[in-house]
């Protein structure tokens, strides 16, 4: 024996206190010694091309043996090696240097999330083993075999080995409660998740049971689109397809390397919950990367591998460490550039898949100030303006206007091409519209008269909106059912006497009939002649909110968290009286046959269609609850029964 000695520290249960804190899954010391191993044969290499070492360099491997009967697990690499002095040095004392000071920082944090302890690996076998034994030879000329042996106290032994072979290898003899780390299908399950991309082949049983390649340390020449698809389907299997990829490929300031997949947003994702793998050295380190990402990118899947992210620390020391910083400014960066490639050479492909990367790039914005500069002009909006162009007449089947944003008959635009088409005519006013089929009314009603629409329906739009008009302040945005634009109104038509018994205009003859018939003194009546090609087409009424008040509404309902928004009591009933059905009301409510009630069956019917017309403008705000669908089923059952047996007579 060469000697025997104590480990230098100073902390006499400092393994208990490995055991305890030092790694919350005791699964991973393979991770530990398997990366410990592809580190040794990486060193081996950049020795041999310095002419150091002459030995076989070509056939590099972890091997890993499992001896049941002995209860033995063996993890050998071909690296290169260690001498007695290296083994002290790197060993027993090393490895400890600041041991200590970790284990006072975190001791009493036992439930705090620590991502990893690189340095401090090879220790966290005795989490599973009660002996540890190292056999290993040196690379150097003249070196001999070592066994260095550990019963998990802080006693060792170090005697001389009659290895001949350069490398390592390490026996656990585990634990009893540790012995499912004994079976294959254990074994295959760790180097999978931890072990499947370092670039060293990992064999047990004679089998390779790592993937090897890493798909984000090549260089993004070499990948055909099949690879970043297979490679995705390989991290996010039974997924649909992405909708693109960034590939992050820097060494300076700091080392970053990745594939990040753009996926598409189903409705069970949580925006909230990182997605991104973290791997350091091609080792897996996290199911996620929270603190290294920018929030708005934690729906975004792949990989980011960088060495320059400390491991050793707590999540919120991430969350303030300046490099962590720099590589989220980074990652954000090119993901911008990504986009507005993508929007440049394949607009269409870009506003195909608008729906889901719009929601990326609208939080972005908000949220950071440099990813906005960087898409603020790439963000577009689905409008109702027809933008597609005229097909040549010498154009075939296929023909398709590759540089427009129509997309199966969608068209899509910016707020600055918006702007200039719309401005001599809306001047700096945005008309929106976020629910295409309630708002279908109104909708119609402005494009009737040459007004186009943006439609802004996404969930997400609630926010940006709002967003919107503090970066455009000299932009008005309306919401299509807010107050009525002045354009839709047939001027001339809004002073015709109809009474001149009275003197009073058609407008003032059905404002009053209706607030007679409604009865309602929280609801405003407006009464104005709209202008339509189709009078029998525009709709006789509409519920009108004015955006201060629907706002305030939208905002208590989103701090209530309710899924719909009320309408206020208080709101204005636009009643359209150019329509039709809205003119022949004054008629029936001055019908002659009259009841022992002092009323006509006709001016009864007329106050009835009065509330119906009301209910058909709610139902297109989907202002009817329970009680009022009730009375407007029971509504339009007498009206039609009343109509149909005038018609009768």
């Amino acid at each position: 024996m060469l000697e025997q000695g104590t480990i230098s520290i100073h902390t006499e249960n400092i393994f208990p206190i490995i055991k305890k804190w030092l790694y919350s899954d005791h699964e991973i010391f393979l991770r530990e010694l398997v990366s410990n191993g592809v580190d040794a044969i990486q060193k081996l290499r950049m020795i041999a091309r310095t002419g150091d070492y002459g030995g076989d360099i070509d056939h590099p491997e972890i091997t890993i043996a499992i001896d049941k009967e002995a209860k033995q697990l063996k993890i050998t690499d071909t690296g290169l090696g260690m001498t007695a002095e290296e083994v002290k040095k790197y060993i027993t004392q090393v490895a400890f240097s600041s041991a200590e000071e970790f284990v006072e920082k975190y001791k009493n944090q036992a439930d705090q999330a620590i991502i990893g302890h690189f340095g401090l690996g090879f220790y966290s076998s005795f989490m599973v083993a009660k002996t540890v034994e190292i056999d290993t030879l040196s690379y150097q000329t003249g070196a001999t075999g070592v066994k260095w042996h550990c019963d998990g106290s802080t006693e060792y032994s170090l005697s001389e080995s009659d290895r001949t072979v350069v490398g390592t290898t390490i026996t656990l003899t585990m634990q009893e409660e540790e012995l499912d780390y004994l079976e294959p299908a254990r074994i295959k399950e760790l180097v999978r998740k931890y072990c499947d991309f370092l670039p060293v082949p990992i064999k047990l049983d004679g089998e390779q049971i790592n993937k090897q390649k890493a798909a984000w340390k090549e260089s993004p020449s070499a990948l055909t689109k099949e690879d970043y698809l297979e490679f995705y389907r390989y991290l996010y299997p039974f997924q649909e397809e992405p909708l693109l990829w960034v590939h992050l490929n820097t060494d300076y300031p700091f080392v970053v390397n990745g594939i990040l997949y753009f996926p598409k947003l189903r409705p069970d994702i949580d925006v909230t919950k990182g997605q991104i793998k973290l791997f350091c050295n091609q080792v897996f380190v996290s199911d996620n990367c929270e603190e290294v990402i920018p929030k708005f990118l934690l729906p975004l899947r792949g990989v980011i591998d960088s060495s320059d992210i400390p491991l050793n620390v707590s999540r919120s020391f991430l969350q303030n460490d300046r490099t962590v910083r720099r590589i989220a400014d980074y990652i954000a960066k090119k993901v911008g550039d990504r986009l507005k490639e993508l929007y440049r050479d394949d607009p269409q492909a870009y506003a195909r898949s608008w729906n889901d990367l719009g929601t990326f790039v609208k939080f972005g914005s908000i949220n950071d100030d440099k990813f906005k500069e960087q898409v603020k002009d790439i963000i577009i909006f689905r409008t109702s303006a027809n933008l597609a162009a005229p097909k040549p007449e010498d154009a075939g089947d296929e023909w398709a206007d590759e540089k427009s944003l129509v997309v199966d008959g969608q068209s899509y635009t910016t707020l600055k091409d918006y702007l200039s088409r719309t401005s001599e005519k809306q001047g700096q006013r945005v008309y929106y519209c976020t629910d295409e089929v309630n708002q279908a009314t109104y909708v119609n009603l402005l494009q009737s008269q040459g007004i186009e629409v943006l439609f802004m329906d996404n969930y997400f739009d609630t926010h940006f909106v709002p967003w919107l008009e503090q970066e455009y302040k000299d932009l008005k945005f309306s919401r299509v059912d807010a107050e009525l634009d002045e354009t839709l109104i047939d001027k001339d038509k809004a002073a015709e006497i109809v009474d001149p018994g009275s003197n009073k205009t058609r407008s003032e003859l059905i404002k009053s009939l209706f607030e007679k018939a409604l009865n309602k003194p929280n609801v405003t009546i407006r009464t104005e002649p709209l202008k339509s090609d189709n009078p029998e087409g525009a709709p006789p009424a509409m519920i009108l909110l004015p955006e201060s008040t629907r706002r305030m509404q939208e905002m208590m309902a989103m701090m209530q968290q309710k899924l719909s928004i009320d309408l206020p009591n208080e709101h204005t009933l636009l009643v359209n009286t150019s329509h039709p059905l809205v003119q022949n009301l004054i008629t029936l409510s001055q019908g002659s046959i009259v009841q022992t009630s002092g009323q006509s069956p006709s001016a009864e019917l007329a106050d009835q269609l009065c509330a119906y017309i009301y209910d058909l403008a709610l139902i297109g705000q989907r202002g009817l609850d329970a009680e009022g669908m009730k009375q407007f089923s029971q509504r339009a059952s007498s009206v039609l029964t009343r109509l149909t047996t005038m018609a009768s007579k």
